[in-house]
């Protein structure tokens, strides 16, 4: 297990609705699961979320969600990370500087979980895929965008892990390989904007969460008896907002 990891008892935090009143962030994977949620939770607290995903029906079911609560619009932005080219990422990342001017948080939520089977029956191509978009999607995504999260006086990078991305389990091959090469970059990253004032590069592993990746993962699971993505709002606010001004390199667990 990493040495980072840390917990934070947030039971009493109450978040104020104009936590994050006037920011933007970019959340990946926002159509659902994880993604969706913290997406809504940051538009409910003054947010404008660039919801990105690679499903425009999924991504529209959350912006609806969010525009008939009243919430600020977010911005739709359909996109594959599975693409390669860096080119589309700086396409984007200029796309948000000239409407923006900055960028304020960018949450890494976007995942697959690829095979459970034993890596001598791995196929080559669903392991390069869970890599492209777990791994190699998030750095050229990061690194694009970080010119214009540096513009910002508060920058806040949250990347999504998993318990078997600090230690490896049999059969879950490039997806747990993939979770530590991300807790891995979060750190390097980490380390390397602690010239800016006030950047936080953190991680979370939300644990047991009712998602369609947990249902895939554990078929005979009571869905019941997960905690639903919503649960872990209060982590994933606390660590957008000023609240968690001097946290940096750190991975959370969002459940004890």
């Amino acid at each position: 297990m990493t040495s980072n990891v840390a917990y934070l008892d947030l039971q009493d935090f109450a978040p104020s609705h104009d936590l994050l009143h006037e920011k933007t962030i970019l959340v990946t994977g926002a159509g659902s699961g994880i993604g969706a949620s913290t997406a809504k939770a940051y538009a409910a607290h003054g947010a404008t979320v660039i919801l990105l995903g690679r499903t425009l029906d999924k991504l529209q079911h959350t912006y609806d969600a969010i525009v008939e609560a009243g919430h600020p619009e977010p911005i739709l932005m359909p996109f594959d990370l599975e693409t390669s080219d860096a080119e589309p990422y700086h396409q984007m990342a200029a796309a948000i500087g000239e409407q923006f001017g900055a960028l304020d948080g960018l949450v890494h939520s976007a995942a697959v979980l690829g095979q459970r089977t034993p890596l001598s029956n791995y196929n080559h191509g669903a392991w390069e895929t869970v890599f492209q978009i777990n791994v190699h999607g998030a750095f050229h995504l990061t690194k694009a965008l970080l010119p214009v999260l540096e513009a910002a006086p508060a920058p806040r990078i949250l990347f999504l892990t998993s318990s078997v991305g600090r230690e490896g389990r049999p059969y879950w091959g490039a997806y747990a390989a993939s979770k530590f090469a991300v807790e891995g970059m979060a750190q390097v990253l980490a380390g390397e904007v602690v010239t800016h004032p006030d950047f936080c590069v953190n991680v979370v592993n939300p644990g047991r969460t009712r998602t369609a990746m947990r249902a895939t993962a554990y078929p005979g699971e009571d869905v019941m008896t997960v905690p639903a993505p919503e649960s872990h709002n209060g982590l994933m606010l606390y660590l957008m907002s000023s609240h968690c001004a001097g946290t940096n390199g750190l991975s959370f667990d969002a459940q004890k």
